[in-house]
């Protein structure tokens, strides 16, 4: 087994040393449970630890943990993301709103599934508006699904005043969608009325077929594919950049000519709207149509590699070649 995923495999062991008997139990799993690819990115209890029953010291070993399997974009979206729900506690609770106790940033929870020290294994981070799910194969890595959400998505009011976590992920797309001339723009807006929420949901698997294909890579100018290319590697800059770039490989080496971006309801910022941009390998959702539209949800899809997928086949192939 190479050393590339030895730092990613200590800082998993060191995360579960430190927990209690009780966090332990809580955290650890068999990588073969039946639920191994079962997820969600609504709020609520997951399988795992409670942050919130974490001590210091397992917070910061989290942390760690969190900063070694995605990228520093990736891993500060995603503690972004967590206390955004702070941000959104409070606002549900100064307006009555129920429910407003089951947000807060302590509300997320941990899985390890499997022992780090094995050739395969598994951990995940998950909550309202997280998806964190990073399987390990001997010295390679996937860590999709990704989802990552904003609620809300502009921070209107209060000391965090128009923070905006998610703010890439619509610039990019609006940027290439500014660029397009009138004919391709009838091709890429395939509906005046957005989706209520991203197709594939929480899917184990990504069924492409679920959203529309609109306009392709080889239409656009080369100044339009740069913008198209730019979103797409913002979404795979999540992962570490030796992840990222493997991911990137595999889209060109698909075809890049092929790869297309749909725009579906309002082009006016502050309305509801939403995207995707699919390929032979890949699938990215955003929607921002809730809440006045500003609550956000956005999700990269690895066609080949979710939960770790054709690493596996792999790996069960040289096991039994």
């Amino acid at each position: 087994m190479s050393d590339s995923t030895a730092v990613l495999r200590a800082a998993a062991r060191q995360f579960l040393d430190r927990l209690d008997a009780a966090g332990r139990a809580a955290a650890a799993a068999p990588f073969s449970t039946a639920d191994r690819t079962v997820w969600t990115y609504l709020p609520g209890p997951r399988p795992g630890v409670a942050v919130g029953d974490l001590d210091d010291a397992a917070r910061a070993d989290l942390d760690e943990l969190l900063g070694v399997t995605l990228s520093a974009m990736g891993a500060d979206r995603t503690r972004q993301v967590m206390n955004l729900d702070d941000v959104l506690r409070e606002v549900e609770r100064s307006v009555g709103r129920t429910g407003w106790e089951r947000r807060g940033s302590e509300r997320y929870w941990v899985r390890v599934l499997g022992d780090p020290a094995d050739e395969a294994w598994a951990w995940h981070l998950g909550g309202h508006h997280v998806g964190v799910h990073a399987t390990v194969v001997g010295d390679a890595v996937a860590i999709t699904p990704s989802f990552l959400g904003a609620n809300p998505a502009v921070v209107r009011g209060g000391p965090h005043a128009g923070l905006q976590v998610l703010r890439e992920e619509e610039r990019l797309a609006r940027d290439l969608l500014g660029a397009l001339d009138a004919d391709q723009r009838g091709v890429a807006v395939v509906s005046p009325d957005a989706p209520d929420d991203i197709a594939t949901r929480h899917d184990p698997v990504a069924d492409p077929d679920l959203v529309p294909s609109g306009v392709r890579h080889d239409a656009l100018d080369p100044s339009q594919a740069q913008r198209l290319e730019a979103l797409v590697r913002w979404y795979l800059g999540r992962a570490p950049e030796r992840v990222a770039e493997d991911a990137w490989g595999a889209v060109v080496d698909a075809g890049l000519g092929s790869v297309t971006f749909a725009w579906a309801g309002s082009t006016t910022p502050g309305e509801r709207h939403y995207y995707t941009v699919r390929g032979e390998t890949f699938l990215l959702e955003y929607d921002n149509t809730q809440d006045g539209a500003n609550h956000a949800h956005t999700v990269w899809r690895d066609l080949r590699r979710d939960w770790g997928t054709d690493l596996l086949a792999e790996h069960h192939a040289e096991a039994h070649g």
